[in-house]
């Protein structure tokens, strides 16, 4: 990552959009779209203008009113007129679905002439008569308590018919005899009681008429109050659940005969068979006869008839076969029974689920996540996201489409909008979960692969915004912004790679870096310099690095971003390459070249911190929902950019699974992660008072201490044949240690300190460099207190800093020579290797993203002889197993002098496992020959030259030891033994021995 000089050019030129705590935002003015990053939308600016640059108060949409009951007009009007007639008492209940229809009246009951005489006598029973029909009785009432319909029945079917509206109905002849009966008994009881008075009389009288009148209309039952218990239970139930029950069989018998065909359809069904089909006799026939001319003998005329016509068993077969359609068809008959109950229920006003007929009657219930993944991704332990959120192809139901999954725990409103619903905010919205998740969802037959998308999103503050989709696989071309429907379907063909990287694991290996800009390497000047394409550099890429002997490529961020003059750090498609250069796939197969070339393939990571872009992760459902809402903690000073809140569950997820995918998707061998030391420090670039302690008063951020120590614990524990890089400058202890030993737990760590010592050493004139001799050499007093990876990296070559080449001091003669032995020195140094692209033939200029590397300089000898020079240490590097056997081991490096500072000479050895392996080092770093330099070795034996920078094919002047130099018994340097060498000008020198 760039360093603070850096960042002040580049947010100049860079206009970001920042937020205030209120969710309204601020835009700055005079920058370029691809400048800024502030293009909000994509393509046509009225349909897809990003609403999120300020807040707005929304009134809430209407909410639609219930349905009316769903009754057939025969039915309504039949209510109707039993309203009008009088004749039910059931009170209404709003109940807010669909209304009950009224129920049936129960015919008049046997009443016997004990119960009569009974009600005769008691005048409030006659008053009650006289009052009209009494209120139905409630079926759960048993106490004989008035029956009232103060809920609906919401568990039975409706019925199929209302009650008829005629003025009268017939009465049975059981129910004539009864008012018979009835009206005899009451004359006699009139006789009998001689003391009843002339009231009572009138009274019994005005009954008697009632009874003996015409049948009124169907009716319930008039409650009585002094009917028995036992009475009560013999009368029949006529209540509305057994209608509805009888309404939902109805209907399920009429959904079967929908189902299934009828007799009319199954017999002209079976003549078209008869009439396609021939017989068994036909057929056989006609086998026998295929059989005679074929074969003459009677014996195979049978035998080829039995194989035409079945036999038993598959006579048996056919039986089986026919019994199993049977059953399906009876299967269907009940499931078409069971729709029939459920749908009478959800008539009559109940919550059950109808099975769907397509995914378009409710696309929110298509979904990924099961409870579990809820469950882990509140607890920060989901490591695989990008399989659950975000846009994903599928079929649902029979309907293809795409499924969309978004967290913003904090919006009262998400909806899809995109191409395929010109951008309607309201033609998609999505469905929260009921699990308090935070997590939105929706399935959209209309979206398809390539779809563009973005998630508009209302927050329950009256913020509102068009966001992309944090977890989307591909992205628009910047400057557009929004995100795309995209799969990562592919066919690996890496696996011999991928076996030999299991089989090296854990074991001592070179590795030898080239940092590279995907953008700015080579262009097409015939295509107005255009940026070369993943599949392009494809082509020319791997061939490159591997006549160049690099072992790996570490690509600066491929990850989406709006401003490329961000070199790709300041990322808002965590989970998508860049579209500028391809596809997903076109990325895949570049890494797949680079694999089947022998080249291992590194990305750079930055999960430090993230851009204020307003389609981005910033204040996301209008909250701070990625950062820390605190700007001591959730804002960059440097970068004009936010933090992640690495104490949040649910953003440990995110960028954990972000790390995996590369891993897992793209079959990335390592990640080297950005800007370490700012997650580190709660003060890094801030003054006092601009930070606040942790909680134990230190400025250590223990939230993202924790985050990468759980980050190198996962990806080690599923990809553990890949490597971890930490690009951290201070001195942090036990970066590249297990965490087990309280370490952060990286496989390296970038040597800052060395880096920025060396280039200062080599700056100065050769002449002073005597008062400078600590510097060269210090780097050795902590060089194996971690896992170091030396590097000469991009931010060494930009901002004014120069080129490598421009660093050296001199002439052109002497400049190439240091710049040699620079790299020389560089490889024999304990510690892996990295050199920015461009550096590997001394480019003149320094890098600009803008354009491509000056390769015309490679027709040019002192810059081609450079580049022969890091060929061959390349290749020695690799070959030589001293030089990485023991890389991060004290063992593997001895001093033999590094106290002539007077000369400038340093001289050490490199061992591996077998002493035969040793290698002596030998740097004079002045342009003064020294012959007969007295060296001294560790025993006997004879020592040969196999690199020398000074070499006449890498420009040098080619001041050589010529051949094998014998140890000699002179105690040189504490050593027994030593040999005298000629050390050529400016130069660094290897010998092996024997």
């Amino acid at each position: 990552m760039a360093k603070k000089e850096e960042n002040k050019t580049n947010d100049k030129a860079k206009k970001t959009t920042t937020t205030g705590t209120k969710g309204k935002a601020a835009s700055k003015k005079g920058a370029t779209p691809e400048e800024s990053g502030q293009v909000k939308g994509p393509g046509t600016a009225e349909k897809r203008q990003n609403s999120g640059t300020t807040a707005k108060e929304k009134k809430p949409a209407k909410i639609n009113q219930p349905a009316r009951g769903r009754f057939s007009d025969e039915e309504n009007n039949t209510a109707e007129k039993s309203k009008a007639a009088g004749k039910t008492n059931i009170p209404k209940v709003d109940t807010g679905e669909d209304k009950l229809p009224k129920p049936k009246k129960a015919l008049p009951k046997k009443t016997s002439s004990a119960e009569k005489d009974k009600k005769a006598t008691k005048s409030t029973a006659v008053k009650a008569q006289k009052a009209g029909t009494t209120k139905a009785k409630d079926k759960s009432s048993i106490a004989g308590k008035p029956a009232k319909f103060k809920d609906p029945v919401t568990d039975d079917p409706i019925p199929d018919k209302a009650a008829p509206a005629t003025k009268r109905t017939s009465v049975s002849q059981d129910a004539a005899l009864d008012e018979k009966k009835a009206s005899t008994t009451k004359k006699t009881t009139k006789k009998a009681d001689s003391k009843t008075t002339g009231a009572k009389a009138k009274a019994a009288s005005e009954e008697q008429k009632e009874t003996k009148g015409p049948a009124k209309k169907m009716a319930r039952r008039k409650s009585d109050k002094e009917i028995s218990a036992e009475e009560k239970a013999k009368q029949p139930n006529t209540s509305p659940t057994d209608d509805l029950k009888d309404t939902a069989k109805k209907t399920a018998k009429d959904l079967a005969n929908q189902v299934l065909p009828d007799e009319k359809t199954r017999n002209q069904l079976g003549a078209m068979a008869k009439s396609i089909l021939p017989d068994q006799e036909t057929v056989m026939d006609t086998a026998k006869k295929i059989a005679k001319n074929v074969a003459p003998d009677p014996d195979m005329v049978d035998k080829v008839a039995d194989k035409v016509m079945p036999g038993e068993e598959e006579k048996e077969k056919t039986k089986k076969t026919a019994k199993k359609a049977t059953k399906q068809a009876s299967e269907k008959t009940k499931e078409a029974t069971s729709k029939a109950k459920k749908t009478a229920k959800n008539v009559a006003g109940t919550k059950t689920k109808v099975k769907q007929k397509s995914s378009k009657d409710k696309p929110a219930e298509a979904s990924l996540l099961t409870e579990f993944d809820v469950h882990l991704f509140k607890e920060g332990k989901h490591f695989h996201l990008y399989e659950k959120l975000g846009s994903h192809l599928m079929e649902y139901m029979g309907t293809e489409g795409v499924y969309f999954a978004l967290w913003a725990p904090n919006a009262k409103h998400v909806s899809v909008i995109g191409n395929f619903n010109q951008w309607d905010k309201q033609a998609h919205p999505m469905k929260p979960r009921e699990d308090s998740s935070g997590i939105w969802e929706a399935f959209i037959p209309d979206a398809k692969k390539g779809s563009l998308y973005k998630y508009f999103i209302q927050s329950t503050n009256g913020y509102e915004a068009e966001k992309g989709d944090p977890y989307a696989f591909m992205w628009e071309t910047p400057p557009n912004t929004a995100s795309v429907v995209w799969d990562l379907e592919t066919s690996w063909k890496d696996s011999a790679w991928m076996e030999e990287r299991k089989k090296k694991m854990g074991q001592p290996q070179p590795v030898s870096v080239y940092e590279l800009h995907v953008g700015s390497w080579k262009r097409v000047p015939e295509e107005d310099m255009r940026s070369l394409s993943y599949r392009e550099l494809a082509e020319q890429l791997p061939a490159y690095l591997k006549e160049m002997g690099f072992t790996h490529v570490e690509f600066m961020p491929v990850m989406e971003h709006p401003f490329f003059g961000s070199w790709g750090y300041q990322v808002t498609g965590y989970f998508a390459p860049s579209s500028r250069f391809g596809t997903p796939q076109d990325f895949m197969h570049l890494i797949e070249s680079l694999h089947e070339a022998g080249i291992g393939v590194i990305l750079d990571w930055v999960p430090s911190h993230f851009p204020s872009d307003m389609h981005g992760l910033h204040y996301f459902d209008g909250t701070f929902l990625y950062e820390h809402a605190d700007p001591r903690k959730g804002f960059h000073p440097d970068w004009q950019s936010y933090i992640f809140n690495y104490g949040r569950n649910e953003i440990r997820s995110f960028l954990i699974s972000n790390a995996l995918f590369w891993l897992d998707k793209f079959h990335a061998d390592g990640l080297r992660v950005d800007a370490v030391a700012s997650m580190l420090y709660l003060d890094y670039s801030r003054k006092e008072g601009e930070w606040e302690p942790n909680e134990h008063g230190g400025n250590e951020n223990l939230e993202a201490i924790s985050f990468l120590k759980e980050f190198n614990e996962v990806v080690y524990s599923e990809f553990p044949d890949i490597m971890t890089i930490a690009e951290e400058s201070t001195a942090w202890p036990m970066v590249s240690k297990p965490t087990y030993m309280g370490g952060l737990g990286f496989g390296m760590k970038w040597m800052m300190g060395w880096m920025h010592d060396t280039l200062e050493y080599f700056k100065n004139d050769p002449i002073h460099r005597k008062h400078h001799q600590n510097t060269i050499t210090f780097s050795t007093t902590y060089a194996f207190t971690e896992n170091f990876m030396l590097p000469l990296s991009h931010d060494e070559v930009v901002y004014g800093k120069q080129s490598m080449i421009n660093k050296m001091p001199g002439d052109d003669w002497n400049k190439f020579a240091n710049l040699r032995s620079l790299y020389s020195y560089m490889y024999a140094h304990p510690g892996t290797k990295l050199l920015f692209m461009g550096a590997e033939f001394a480019q003149r200029e320094e890098w600009g993203h803008d354009s491509s590397l000056d390769w015309h300089l490679t027709n040019e000898a002192p810059h081609r002889q450079v580049q022969e020079t890091l060929k061959a240490l390349n290749e020695i590097y690799k070959s030589e197993p001293a030089f990485y056997e023991k890389a991060f081991d004290s063992e593997g490096f001895e001093w033999v002098d590094f106290n002539d500072a007077e000369s400038s000479i340093i001289s050490f050895l490199r061992k591996g496992n077998e002493p035969e392996n040793d290698i002596l080092v030998v740097c004079n770093l002045t342009p003064v020959p020294r012959e007969n330099y007295r060296i001294g070795v560790p025993a006997e034996g004879t020592w040969t030259e196999i690199f020398n920078s000074d070499d006449e094919r890498f420009g040098g002047s080619n001041v050589k030891n010529s051949s094998a130099v014998e140890a000699e018994p002179l105690q040189t340097h504490h050593k027994n033994h030593s040999v005298s060498l000629t050390l050529p000008p400016m130069a660094v020198i290897y010998l092996k021995r024997g």
